[in-house]
């Protein structure tokens, strides 16, 4: 069992280069020939797309032998979920791919796909015994629904962001160019939640505090440097950077502290990273990009966001309503309730609901529903990221 693990985090190390190296392919195409470009088969384009199936069918590797060790469909945590969900990004990238052949989704949906195995690196990644209430076929059935149709609305985002990036008019400041830099920036600081989860994640770093509670006393880990150290909290690691300062009481506990610290290493790495590029290419991301993206076709861009939705909402209603509910009225004894999580899928749900009738209803194409593409991968990334890490309820197990 131990070699089959060896071989399951190996397989997975290789994917995340894999998708890395066909990125840098997927971006020599928006500098080559265009005729090339237009059909999809350009050298470049060829092997980028030949590269991400290498990397799909490593991860795949990685997804059989995980649940060949652990004995059940590794989607039971936060790091099996993300990891399964970057997997479902760059399998709907594939299929998208080869029906419209546009290779520049790529330089924007690999790197999607490789923040979110980042960002499962920042979880633990142990197999552990399932809890009861997660030991039913369902919610395998309910999961890898909900993952799959989400990952095929991320490329709905994918391609409206290079919309909007093509089409908004840089050469001065305004509304729009002002919120697509927000855009850009909050991507930016993802990008920077992952790569300093790696960094310190590969150098197995960690800082242990002490704290009482009710009485107990209780100890918690960072795996990143304390910024914020807990409330009252003693640090107990030796050579481990000192705590700038201590979170707030009504902060509630040393996890909550442990994820706003996070959530400051994120920004700060993000910050950093976003301040390099604009002293690089000295003008707004936005701008610095543009005229890298002239060649790609703005309503081919509009018809596969469009289709990306209209193929992935019915997956993610299938998922996150029909199939959660029966899962809930398996494992509490109801099929609905106001639980967080399931209320955010019901705004998800609503959301792209809302996108599919302003499409076909009330005629919004182009920009305005590249905005909409946007504004629900914002949702999306909210319910697993804001929901999961901060708001408890009956999904926090995940």
């Amino acid at each position: 069992m131990e070699a089959l693990l060896n071989l399951s985090n190996i397989s997975l190390y290789a994917a995340f280069a894999l998708y890395l190296i066909a990125t840098l392919f997927f971006g020599a195409t928006i500098k080559g020939n265009k005729a090339k470009e237009e059909s999809g088969n350009g050298k470049a384009g060829t092997i980028g797309i030949v590269i991400t199936i290498i990397g799909f069918i490593s991860q795949s590797v990685y997804f059989v032998t995980r649940w060949v060790v652990s004995g059940h469909v590794p989607v039971s945590n936060l790091f099996e979920f993300m990891t399964f969900f970057g997997m479902g990004i760059v399998l709907a990238f594939i299929i998208i791919y080869f029906i419209y052949r546009l290779p520049v989704l790529g330089v924007f949906a690999l790197p999607i796909a490789l923040t979110v195995l980042g960002f499962a690196s920042m979880f633990p990644s142990e197999i552990s015994p399932l809890v009861a209430s997660l030991r039913h076929w369902m919610l395998y059935v309910h999961v890898t629904t909900v993952a799959f149709g989400e990952a095929i609305l991320s490329i709905s985002f994918v391609a409206g962001l290079i919309y909007l990036i093509r089409q908004i008019d840089q050469s001065k400041a305004n509304k729009r160019t002002a919120w697509l830099e927000v855009i850009l920036f909050s991507i930016f600081i993802l990008i920077g939640f992952s790569v300093i989860s790696v960094i310190f994640g590969s150098m197995d770093y960690k800082a242990q505090f002490e704290y009482t509670k009710n009485g107990a006393t209780l100890t918690a880990d960072y795996p990143l440097p304390p910024i914020a150290g807990p409330n009252e909290g003693k640090l107990v690691t030796e050579g481990a950077m000192k705590p700038w300062f201590e979170t707030p009481e009504w902060m509630r506990g040393a996890d909550a502290a442990r994820k706003f610290n996070t959530v400051i290493w994120s920004v700060i790495t993000g910050f950093i990273i976003y301040v390099s590029a604009r002293l690089i290419t000295r003008k707004r991301i936005g701008a610095a990009i543009q005229p890298l993206l002239k060649k790609a076709k703005p309503d081919l861009l509009d018809e596969v966001s469009y289709r990306a939705v209209a193929i992935g909402f019915p997956v993610f209603t299938l998922g996150g309503l029909i199939f959660a509910s029966i899962w809930a009225q398996i494992a509490w004894d109801r099929f609905w309730g106001w639980d967080p999580k399931e209320v955010w899928a019901l705004v998800t749900w609503f959301f792209y609901a809302a996108f599919l009738h302003l499409r076909l209803s009330r005629g919004w194409h182009g920009e305005r529903s590249a905005w909409l593409a946007v504004g629900g991968f914002a949702i999306i990334m909210f319910n697993l990221i804001a929901v999961n890490l901060v708001l408890a309820g009956l999904h926090s197990y995940a």
